[in-house]
């Protein structure tokens, strides 16, 4: 018999452009139960891609939604012009018009290296950060962001002056200036290593741990997207997460965030459980993540997002609904679960009920998100005969077996979860048998994929082992001959011998 393994899945970034309700668009996060090739290698690939992304605040401005307003690049000349007008303007409003007409011309990427390349733009664009003018102040916070939004790393090390400014203005009164200043920090953050070094010794944890107490959803969202880009540098799990956000009051105030309930703000709420999923693939602390109640929060919010997919034709759950999946099956890997009173500290049935009914809702509206849900059905039933027997007494079997032809992918992780559950003995096989479970697997067997027909002789071998009839009904169904079409690949000829054997000496 082939072995049973859990699996871990990895971060994933992808990037969206729209603020504030929408995190980011979904890639599948997929993983295989035992099987080396394909599966390894996504994972391998997961880890080493970093996509970055990165916000951009620009309705801060309505003028400049307006036709035909649009920014002209700058040469050398006009950016020093407009930064000596800023600088030295007569009235503030002239000052402040420059500083708008820059940060319309940083929009563009040839305006910003001419920039950067200036000598003394970066000292005079700080001098005007920290004016006593809120106006200059708020409109060279603006052309900062603008800068921080470039894919550029230069250009992130170039603002490394203003870092420790935008640092301390976390502590201000204006939730707006906070935001923008969270943002910039978040767009800088991901960017460059030498802005990292910077801002962790001048305090930026205890900086974010004193931004959450906030009463702004849109600072509690920003300060998400700033944690969130940190928790993804590559440094993060040895120097990072261990040292500074483990040691700080951030996690309990993310759990916090993710309680269900009427003050879950749904964008809060998805910010910080990317922000979990980056802490617990660091497998850093995981253990003290589940002691302060991270799997019974991430439990009920399943539920929550169950009964909410039901009541609702939102497509934006989704956005929620993967980081909270791939948080509670990285979670069931660890060891420690099982020390802390329970998988779920929820009755299996709830939990298994709530997971179908996110699978159909991600197979009518998101199928891309079928192998998030599939994994941690996966990772419930792989050490548990409880889950296992939910999944049997509430009659899922039928509509697992109906994702099979959604994909390859999908089409593994559903032969694995009922391997988990034909693998506890003969009173399960005895439940999957009889039904659509044979001639499902003979459907497989026609598959040109060798990991779907890797699981299906799997599959098939516990089934032959535990419910001999079943052997029966196979060779008179015509099951040998479609082993025979398999008996040449290299990766499968020694299990469709094996199994051929059984069936025969059966």
């Amino acid at each position: 018999m082939w072995s049973r393994r859990q699996g871990r899945l990895r971060p994933t970034v992808c990037g969206v452009e729209e603020l504030r309700r929408r995190r980011r668009e979904q890639e599948a996060g997929v993983g295989g139960r035992g099987s080396a090739g394909a599966y390894s290698a996504l994972r391998k690939a997961r880890r080493e891609q970093q996509l970055v992304s990165k916000r951009l605040l620009r309705e801060d401005a309505p003028e400049e939604a307006g036709e035909g307003c649009v920014a002209a690049i700058l040469g050398e000349a006009e950016v020093q012009q407009f930064l000596r007008q800023a600088q030295r303007g007569a009235e503030e409003k002239e000052r402040e018009g420059a500083l708008v007409s820059l940060r319309r011309g940083l929009q563009h990427p040839e305006t910003q290296q001419t920039f950067i390349q200036l000598e003394g733009s970066m000292r005079t664009l700080v001098g005007l950060l920290t004016s006593n003018q809120a106006l200059l102040q708020l409109e060279a916070a603006r052309c900062l962001h603008e800068l921080s939004h470039s894919e550029q790393s230069t250009i992130a090390e170039a603002c490394l002056p203003a870092t420790s400014y935008l640092l301390t203005y976390l502590s201000g009164h204006s939730s707006d200036f906070i935001e923008l200043c969270l943002y910039t920090l978040g767009n800088l953050i991901v960017e460059s290593e030498a802005v990292r070094r910077q801002l962790l010794p001048q305090g930026i944890i205890p900086a974010l741990a004193a931004c959450i107490q906030s009463p702004h959803v849109a600072v509690l969202e920003a300060l998400g997207y700033a944690l969130s880009q940190l928790l993804q540098a590559k440094e993060a799990p040895e120097k990072i997460i261990p040292s500074s956000i483990l040691a700080s009051t951030l996690p309990q105030h993310m759990l916090q965030m993710l309680q269900p309930g009427p003050k879950l703000n749904p964008g809060v709420a998805v910010e910080f459980a990317w922000c979990l999923h980056y802490i617990i693939c660091s497998q850093v602390s995981n253990p003290l993540l589940i002691g302060h109640g991270a799997l019974s929060t991430l439990g009920l919010l399943l539920l929550d997002l169950a009964g909410a997919v039901q009541r609702t034709e939102d497509a934006g759950l989704e956005l929620l609904a993967c980081p909270v999946l791939r948080c509670l099956s990285n979670l069931l890997t660890e060891a420690a679960v099982e020390t802390v009173g329970g998988q779920m500290q929820l009755r299996d049935e709830r939990v298994v009920a709530a997971l179908f009914i996110l699978l159909q809702f991600f197979f009518q509206k998101q199928p891309s998100l079928l192998p998030e849900g599939l994994w941690l059905l996966n990772n419930l039933t792989a050490n548990s005969p409880s889950f296992c027997t939910s999944l049997l007494s509430l009659d899922l079997i039928e509509p697992l077996l109906q994702l099979l032809p959604v994909s390859n992918v999908v089409s593994v992780m559903v032969l694995t979860v009922l391997c988990n559950v034909a693998e506890k003995g003969p009173a399960y096989c005895q439940r999957l048998w009889p039904g659509p479970l044979l001639p499902a697997l003979l459907h497989t067997l026609a598959f040109s994929d060798t990991e779907v027909v890797g699981q299906s002789l799997e599959l098939l071998h516990l089934l032959f082992l535990y419910q001999p009839e079943a052997v029966q009904v196979f060779l008179q169904q015509s099951g040998l001959q479609a082993l025979e079409r398999h008996q040449e690949e290299a990766q499968l000829q020694d299990r469709v011998y094996a199994l051929r054997q059984t069936a025969l000496q059966g």
